[in-house]
């Protein structure tokens, strides 16, 4: 089974969301961490619960956690702004960068707080969804 570790800055949002995808649609084994562990984010979990998937217990890692283990896949999932730090990961494992925006940086109502996690939730899963295609056709 191949192992996939997902990276963002602080494993409360975008890591958490790839980790909880991967792991329910296919046949790999992902785990999730940051570089700044921090807390789950309450939108992310939320717009999370909306499609099935209670990460509400789930617990921010560090990938310090992760030192010495062998990965397939290291993938940032970070944005633009962490791009510099997130990368950078001391890990095995072929490294790949996704994009997504921070959904702790969005400012405004809890409603729209909520729509924007919706709307990163969406393009992971859509990422996921490709990537497992893609991986499934090597």
């Amino acid at each position: 089974m191949k192992r996939v570790l997902f990276v963002c800055v602080h494993n409360s949002a975008r890591s958490q969301i790839a980790e909880s995808f991967l792991n329910r649609l296919s046949g790999f084994s992902a785990e999730s961490a940051g570089l700044e562990p921090g807390s789950l984010n309450p939108f992310v979990v939320r717009a999370m619960s909306e499609l099935g998937f209670d990460i509400s217990a789930n617990r921010t890692k560090s990938v310090k956690e992760f030192a010495g283990q062998d990965f397939d896949y290291v993938v940032a999932v970070c944005d633009k702004e962490a791009a510099d730090r997130c990368p950078v990961v001391p890990l095995n494992g072929e490294k790949l960068h996704w994009e997504f925006p921070d959904p702790s940086s969005f400012q405004g109502t809890d409603e729209e707080k909520l729509a924007f996690a919706r709307r990163v939730r969406d393009s992971i899963l859509q990422k996921i969804q490709e990537w497992v295609v893609l991986q499934n056709l090597t």
